[in-house]
């Protein structure tokens, strides 16, 4: 057992080191305000505090802040193509807030957001799948049909997935700004913090450009 969980580490490794043969690995982080950074200098928007953390463990990656403040799943979906350019790696997607904020048919996120996957997928670029919980005020019907949206499409296209891009920080006052929708400078450290080990994994899966 311990022979076997030590291979899969140095697969880990070797997996994750992979792109310093071929340069900088290419991310775009497709979303909202969120990873826009609604109110917050870009330095510390979602992606470049990611980015930063990442270089600090030695991952040469370069985050493109792809957010559009007030943005739906529908309008990542017409933006798609010129949001996220030819040569890059992987997508981060962090989409469908503002869906349960206006509360839209879930039905209808999951079929923009399946439409985003399914465009980056033929076109070679992964997708890591970033969740969202919608409101509880939303009563328990819409948000048991929304919150199954995520892990839904993770398992359809076999993507990974991180549960909810607000953990550790909804609800939190000091966390949030006075609106309580989105994160401070010290809210987005925690959730590039919490989210880390997730996007290694994902780098991790990515394969080198050749």
């Amino acid at each position: 057992m311990l022979l076997l969980v030590l291979a899969s580490l140095g697969s880990l490794a070797m997996n994750s080191s992979s792109f310093a043969q071929t340069g900088t690995v290419k991310l775009v982080a497709l979303g909202d305000s969120l990873t826009a950074g609604y109110n917050l200098p870009g330095s510390a928007a979602f992606p470049s505090v990611l980015e930063t953390m990442l270089r600090a463990k030695g991952i040469s990656v370069e985050i493109v802040n792809a957010g559009v403040s007030g943005d739906t799943s529908q309008g990542g979906l017409e933006r798609l193509d010129w949001s996220v350019p030819d040569g890059t790696d992987g997508v981060i997607l962090e989409l469908g807030a503002n869906d349960a904020l206006r509360g839209v048919d879930p039905a209808l996120t999951e079929k923009s957001l399946d439409a985003i996957v399914t465009r980056l997928k033929a076109r070679g670029i992964p997708v890591l799948l970033a969740g969202i919980y919608a409101p509880r005020s939303n009563g328990p019907d819409y948000v048991a049909r929304f919150d199954a949206i995520y892990p839904r499409l993770a398992e359809t296209h076999g993507l990974i997935l991180y549960p909810f891009f607000l953990d550790g920080i909804a609800g939190d006052r000091v966390l949030n700004q006075p609106d309580m929708l989105h994160p401070t400078a010290e809210g987005v450290r925690v959730i590039a913090q919490r989210i880390l080990p997730t996007v290694e994994r994902f780098l991790a899966s990515l394969r080198p450009r050749s």
